[in-house]
């Protein structure tokens, strides 16, 4: 049997053949190396997994779809922006991952973010594989008819590589259900049907209740796993939360169900701390209806609250921390600060926003790290259930759907709770979603033979 240590050397040889493979890349690098650097007790146990070359067709694509997306804006101008879909990994079921627009879209970012959502989506159990698209458009600033204009132009290229059995993208940052409703409407227009291959669509139309809130519900639900299995809960917490988009709002939001109060909220300009807490009504009316920006929030809401301009959200004190943003916005320094204010639980609720010195820091003081991979698993989730909702042409209650995702949620805290400590690693969460996510995946591409 292969031992533990020649697996390491096995692992890490191939990790530089996949580095001098993607160079240039170094989102989708870190991605590899977070998940290969634990999977050295796995492949020992199991060394079935290293001999069809499974990790390497498991760490490269199995389609990279890149095109130009030409669009026309309000005054005439043609504006050319480049769209992206990778379908990682089909062993599970179809593709499903969401489209990102934003300027820093490449295709080494949608690559990070295919090759997370392979592990993320087999946690759920639902039966679907992982994928990644966007374009580096940047919608924020533009009129309705431009973003119109620019969805309907991504999708007459896109079009041909999805559908209900084959890809089922949805929405992801800067791509909201404005996006997702001209993307839905020019794919009906070309393919003259009607199925479920874009999720996070309207709830008048097809999408599914509870559908904007389960990323972050899903995430909070993870962080209270993560403190019941210490014995603890949310009740009378402080947390303090990056970002101000959708996971944040909803990470907000379900912080108070449960009895804690966020303080915090940012967006690249700074950070607003509220002492009496976020008010909720008023963040969603800047942020959702206004399309504002934080700095707003702390002028109408009043002595409560003040804004940093360019500070960092992890300056705040607080028991829990939910990075809801981006990737790599937290880091080794601000882990320390966290560690420092007395931190208990870091949840992320965005895709790996945790650089991997703060995540070895956090490990090493014994705070609870929930990776994105599970942590914020339940977006994917929620858009898999509006998939069989769509197919059965139903509609769940969002007491049903909320049901579902609490279930869920739990169901992968345990998995990856239970697997790191069969592997040796308790209490590594990291550790223990990997491997979990990886076990899956590797039996069902086993199973299917070298493809």
């Amino acid at each position: 049997m292969t031992t533990r240590s020649e697996t390491k050397t096995t692992l890490a040889q191939l990790l530089t053949e996949i580095e001098d493979r993607n160079p240039a890349q170094p989102e989708f690098l870190q991605a590899v190396h977070e998940v290969l650097e634990t999977l050295a007790p796995v492949i020992a146990a199991r060394p079935e997994y290293a001999e069809p070359g499974l990790i390497e067709r498991l760490c490269e694509p199995e389609r990279q779809v890149m095109f130009r997306v030409p669009w026309q804006d309000d005054r005439g101008r043609v504006h050319v922006n480049r769209g992206f879909r990778v379908e990682f990994n089909s062993a599970l079921g179809p593709y499903k991952g969401g489209l990102r627009f934003h300027p820093s879209v490449n295709l080494g970012v949608i690559k990070f973010l295919g090759f997370e959502q392979i592990f993320k989506n087999a946690l759920t159990g639902l039966g679907i594989g992982g994928g990644k698209g966007g374009s580096d458009f940047q919608p924020h600033g533009r009129s309705d008819a431009e973003v119109m204009r620019f969805c309907q132009s991504f999708m007459t290229e896109l079009y041909r590589h999805i559908g209900e059995h084959t890809d089922v993208p949805a929405g992801d940052i800067g791509v909201g259900g404005r996006e997702i409703g001209y993307l839905f409407g020019q794919y009906r227009r070309i393919t003259n049907r009607w199925e479920s291959v874009l999720t996070g669509k309207g709830q008048g139309w097809g999408g599914s209740l509870i559908r904007p809130e389960a990323t972050g519900y899903g995430n909070v639900l993870f962080a209270a796993a993560m403190l019941r299995q210490r014995g603890e809960d949310l009740e009378g917490r402080t947390a303090v939360v990056s970002g101000s988009g959708n996971v944040a709002i909803y990470t907000i939001e379900k912080l108070a169900a449960l009895g804690a109060n966020a303080v915090t909220c940012s967006d690249s300009s700074g950070y607003v701390v509220d002492e009496k807490g976020i008010d909720l009504d008023l963040l969603k009316q800047i942020k959702e209806v206004e399309r504002g920006r934080v700095d707003t929030y702390a002028e109408r809401r009043g002595a409560s609250a003040r804004f940093v301009p360019g500070g960092r959200v992890w300056e705040v004190p607080a028991d829990i921390a939910l990075p809801s943003a981006t990737q790599n916005e937290l880091n080794s320094d601000d882990a320390a600060t966290l560690i420092g204010n007395g931190v208990k639980v870091v949840s992320e609720g965005a895709n790996m926003p945790t650089t991997p010195d703060a995540v070895d820091l956090f490990q090493q003081a014994g705070i609870a790290f929930g990776p994105g991979k599970a942590a914020n698993a339940g977006g994917v989730a929620v858009s898999a259930l509006e998939m069989a909702q769509n197919h059965a042409r139903t509609s769940w209650t969002a007491d049903r759907v909320e049901e579902e995702l609490t279930h869920i949620m739990n169901d992968i805290h345990t998995t990856c709770h239970e697997t790191a400590e069969r592997y040796g690693a308790p209490g590594d969460y990291v550790t223990g979603a990997n491997i979990a996510g990886f076990e899956r995946v590797a039996d069902a591409m086993l199973a299917q033979g070298v493809i």
